[in-house]
Order: structure tokens, then sequence, then C-alpha cells
């Protein structure tokens, strides 16, 4: 188990206490901090700032549903956030410590009552503990609120749950967002996240194939992840410039080459320079169209200027934080020429 606290970096948890004078912690997956970890976090956040002591998150890595679906060989849950992500925004809603629990064979076999007394006790002395709706932890999902109530009584903490956060009559959950991510309604993944959807990381180095087709990108893994979307899109990435920085991204396994691992690909227009090793973020617009297998790399080519052109049009009625609610049709707008080099 491991915690990071915002001024003083990683602590390893390991019976020691980590916040001697207290704590008030929330404890959830917080797969795309959409709206109702917004206000589960909030919520935790007010309450530790009244109480004068830090503000812990404690989220999982694996998702407990990537580990079970591990084990039992099946395939995994798209992720919508990375874990570093997923820390930083923590940190930016305001929280002080942020608990990235390894879900292994050994925390998934802890009875509810031992996570309860080693990690909300022990480890962060929990003076409250809030979790969202339907919240369930420990062996056999055994734990829930009535418990987390039932033993802080006696452990000297106390436990609630915020109420679910609706939006169009329907609860926020990382579930509605992954459905409008696959049918490219980005407006509506927006409205649920309460921002843009976008993907952070660090450029890495390719095979520079698109370099030598005239597309050069900057590249980013998704840390064997299984992505929440997959093709080609309209994209800001930001991180660059001073401003957002115009491209079109492709997200997937790239078959025409006979890829096989998830790579998110940013063309930036007009750009000339190196990224690797910076950190930027590409911030999704519109989907222009699935992922596909061409015959030839001329064939990719003629598509990939089909693509620019369509991203182009599409970006320039549009600034950044305006998506789309679903597909554009095709533009017929002429692919320019571009001289990026990334």
């Amino acid at each position: 188990m491991s915690f990071f606290f915002r001024d003083a970096g990683p602590a390893a948890g390991h019976g020691r206490a980590l916040c001697p004078q207290g704590s008030v912690v929330c404890i959830g997956a917080f797969d795309g901090l959409h709206l109702g970890h917004r206000a589960l976090v909030g919520r935790a956040v007010a309450r530790a700032r009244a109480l004068s002591v830090p503000a812990v998150a404690l989220g999982f890595e694996p998702l407990p549903r990537e580990f079970f679906a591990r084990v039992a060989r099946a395939a995994p849950p798209p992720r919508l956030m990375l874990p570093r992500a997923k820390a930083e925004g923590l940190w930016a809603l305001g929280c002080d410590g942020v608990g990235l629990l390894r879900f292994d064979a050994r925390l998934a076999a802890m009875r509810a009552e031992g996570f309860v007394q080693d990690v909300l006790v022990r480890q962060l002395a929990a003076r409250e503990v809030w979790v969202g709706p339907a919240f369930r932890f420990g062996q056999g999902r055994a734990g829930d609120l009535a418990l987390l109530q039932a033993t802080g009584a006696s452990l000297g903490f106390t436990a609630q749950q915020i109420e679910p956060v609706q939006l169009d009559g329907e609860r926020v959950s990382s579930t509605r967002i992954r459905a409008a991510l696959a049918a490219g309604d980005f407006a509506q993944a927006a409205r649920l996240l309460g921002r843009p959807y976008a993907i952070a990381g660090r450029v890495v180095r390719g095979r520079q194939l698109g370099r030598t087709l005239g597309y050069p990108t900057a590249n980013l893994r998704y840390g064997g992840k299984v992505p929440a979307l997959r093709g080609v899109y309209a994209t800001w990435v930001h991180g660059v410039g001073a401003k957002p920085w115009p491209s079109v991204s492709s997200f997937g396994t790239r078959p025409t080459v006979d890829g096989v691992e998830p790579l998110l690909e940013a063309h930036l227009f007009d750009f000339e320079g190196h990224l690797y090793g910076r950190r930027i973020e590409v911030e999704f617009v519109a989907h222009l169209r699935d992922e596909e297998k061409f015959p030839d790399l001329p064939a990719l080519v003629a598509q990939m200027r089909r693509d620019e052109a369509r991203a182009r049009a599409i970006l320039a009625g549009s600034g950044p934080g305006q998506a789309t609610a679903r597909p554009h049709a095709d533009s017929p707008t002429p692919a320019p020429t571009t001289q990026a080099s990334a």
C-alpha cells in the first residue's frame, strides 16, 4: 500500500501512522473523476478543512473490476484515467494525500474489519470517512456503510455517504461516460465529467513510421490498460504552446502496420519541433472514424489526408472545451499540406 502526499512525496504504509493528527478519508475507484467523484472529494476536503486535518483520498490500482476480470481470464473493463492522472486530479481537487492501494489477492481477501483497523484507523487515524452511494469493500464485498458506522462508533470515527449526483434523471457514473465515449458523444461525456474528456501522458519514442509518411506524431502509451475509446479523432493538445494545439489523433493498435499495444498518436498541425519526454494532454473533440486495416501504406496515407482535412474543419469552427455530440459527416474540405515535425 502506497500513499502520496502533496508536499512530502511518497510514504509507504506498513502499519505506520501517516496522519497522527487525524484525517478525513474518502474512498472510491475515482476512474474519470466525474461529477459524482468531485462531489465526494469536495465534501471530504471541506470537512478536513473544518477539522484542520489532512484530506486523504483512497483508491485502488488496479481497479477491483480489472483484478477480478484478470482472475477470471475475462476482458477487463475500459479505463477512463491512468493512475498518475488520477492522483494529480485528486490533488487538484484539494486532497492532501492520495492512497493508491495495490488491489491484489491479499487485499481482495482482507476482511472488511481488518481494512478498517489497518488502513483507516492505524495508518490514517480517520476521524471521518466519506463514501459514495452503494459503496462496498472487503472480502466478498461484505463491508458497507453500516459496517463502517458500527466499527467507527467503537474505533473513534464517523462514516457517512453523499447523495447520488444526478444528471438528466440518472446517476452520474463511469459506466455512462464509457458509453458516451463509445458512441462518440464527447459533449455528453464532458457534461458527466464536468470537463472535456482528455488523456495525459509523457511523449514516448515510437517506430517513427508517421514521420516517413509525412505525419509525425506525439505518442502516448496507455499503461497496459484498456482504453475507453478507439478510432480517429479531432483533438486539441495541451502542454505544447501557450494555447492548445489543433491536431488529429489516432487511438488503437495500428492494424495496418501490425501493431499490438494500444497507442495514442497525436499529429499536431503545422508543428515543428520535438516533444519526446514532454508531458502533454490530448483533449477529444469529435470522432472521425473507427480504426481500420488498409491494404497498403498509400491507402492509409490517403485516408490520413482526409482525416486531417476533417479535423481542421471541425477545430476551425470550435475552440478547446467545445466537444461534439455525435460524429461529424465527411467534410469536403481539401487536405492541406503540412510541415509538422514531432
